[in-house]
């Protein structure tokens, strides 16, 4: 029995090394653009931000106004970096668990040089003023249809990969994973037609994007993160994923509830006047789906403590799962009708829960699972521990700025709003010190992500000591936190959900 056991192992291992090596060159291209991508993002959001603290910054060059900068800075931050980040997490999880090598991953790289080449023309467009002024659909109308064949090609196999899988049990990240694949195409084609397409009343295209950006973060960001989380807790702590009862109601819950999220923006304008209480509503409920994803995926991870202070995936990925907590409890706070809503309607917070949502939660998952799938593709360690330790430090104190500062610079910028005693520009002045520290705050954080990027390269050209061990924040490789043995991918499989 010993001996068919260890036969069975060494062809799992075999199995898991021929995935990787199927997916290494399309995984990595999409992590290593999309982290170029985010310092393009980053350093964008700083000139945005530093034209609102001083508006004669730059002044004598119309690519570079406040508007056409910052709507810049959020494509850049959404597509650049967060879809692509979402890709190479989304296949190789697909690919992992359903113990299926990829077969069109030549297929995929190309689509994702194809997707880049239109995130590159797409920025440049709106830095020129050719952008569609819509928020998060700023890209010209024509870069979407394209963007959307681009998705269906890299996708597609995925989807096919999970088809076409052995039957049997259905890992539970498996269903936020398949989720975001395919909520994300449905909500990019609704409100291209709904905006571009079918044209209509400008405040109801208003509404569809409001509705647009909360449907990407609560369906496709969040639901992306998840999936990461519910792969990496268990798997390298080697416990089960605590409550599955939990984990049901966090999928179906979101399910339920993201797509009616967002209207709430519009509350007081002249639409329907339930739509705006509904979205209000549902963002209030996001608070449900995501306590409940923390406390399963927390209490997974923090159930060996020693494997947690050693692996950066772990580190990350908690930060982000806590990041997803504050999300849900800040959108339950920051939604109340006649209440909270009406001072972050129209003020600054709204970009601070944007980067808590897709910096603060989203990312740091990605980031997490990236330090965990990197060296699995590679089949290297990650050359150096103290640049993984000031890229942690440095983005979770920026981020955690960014969207404190923005969330209470808004608040105090709403109350200056409601003041009708006082003129708007008072209203700007509550906001002024908070902008100032956001800045500052967005450089350290460009300053951590920089370092990443060049480690990530570096990586990708596989200079890293060849090892079968994962990179670990401690001094030696003992009890790795990655399996028995110092086997990198010698854990179990983690925790299932039943059909």
């Amino acid at each position: 029995m010993s001996q068919e056991i260890k036969q069975s192992a060494e062809q799992d291992a075999i199995l898991r090394t021929a995935i990787d090596r199927s997916l290494r060159h399309p995984v990595m291209f999409f992590f290593t653009s999309g982290a170029a991508w985010l310092a393009v993002s980053l350093i964008l959001g700083i000139i945005a931000t530093a034209k609102m603290v001083s508006p004669e910054f730059m002044d004598g060059c119309a690519w570079f106004t406040q508007g056409r900068v910052f709507a810049a800075h959020i494509s850049t931050l959404v597509y650049g970096w967060g879809c692509q980040a979402a890709f190479g997490v989304l296949i190789w999880l697909i690919a992992r668990l359903t113990r299926q090598e990829n077969r069109a991953s030549g297929i995929i790289l190309a689509a994702g040089h194809a997707w880049n080449l239109l995130i590159a023309v797409g920025t440049f467009s709106i830095l020129a003023g050719y952008g569609t002024g819509v928020p998060w659909m700023e890209f010209p109308t024509m870069i979407w249809p394209a963007l959307l064949l681009t998705y269906s090609l890299i996708a597609i196999w995925t989807m096919i990969q999970f088809r076409v899988r052995t039957p049997g049990e259905v890992f539970v990240s498996q269903w936020f994973a398949v989720g975001a694949l395919v909520w994300f195409p449905w909500l990019v084609a609704t409100a291209f037609v709904l905006v571009f397409c079918v044209g209509g009343n400008p405040l109801m295209s208003a509404g569809v994007a409001a509705w647009f950006r909360s449907g990407i973060t609560y369906l496709f960001f969040l639901p992306t993160a998840a999936a990461a989380a519910y792969y990496l807790a268990p798997k390298i702590s080697g416990r089960p994923v605590h409550s599955y009862s939990l984990s049901l109601i966090g999928f179906w819950v979101l399910a339920a509830v993201g797509p009616w999220a967002g209207m709430q923006k519009l509350a007081g304008a002249p639409i329907p006047f339930f739509l705006p209480y509904m979205g209000a509503a549902a963002a209030v409920l996001i608070g449900i789906p995501t306590i409940a994803i923390a406390v399963s995926t927390l209490r997974t991870m923090t159930s060996e403590p020693g494997k947690f202070a050693s692996s950066p995936a772990l580190r990350f990925t908690a930060t982000g799962v806590v990041c997803m907590l504050i999300l849900g409890i800040s959108s339950s706070l920051t939604n109340l009708p006649n209440s909270t809503l009406q001072l972050t309607q129209f003020s600054i917070t709204q970009y601070g829960m944007d980067i808590l949502a897709i910096y603060g939660s989203f990312s740091f998952v990605m980031f997490g699972a990236m330090y965990f799938i990197v060296p699995r593709i590679t089949r290297r360690e990650w050359l150096s521990k103290r640049l993984i330790k000031l890229h942690f430090l440095f983005s979770m104190y920026g981020v955690i700025a960014v969207a404190v500062l923005s969330v209470l610079g808004g608040m105090l910028h709403g109350i200056g709003q409601e003041d009708f005693k006082f003129t708007w520009d008072s209203a700007v002045a509550h906001a002024y010190p908070y902008q100032m520290a956001t800045l500052i705050a967005w450089c350290f954080v460009l300053f951590s992500n920089f370092f990443f990027f060049v480690h990530l390269l570096l990586m990708w050209m596989r200079l890293g000591r060849r090892s079968s061990h994962p990179t670990l924040l401690g001094h030696a490789h003992i009890d790795s936190p990655h399996g028995p043995d110092g086997d990198i991918d010698n854990a179990g499989p983690g925790s299932v959900i039943a059909h």
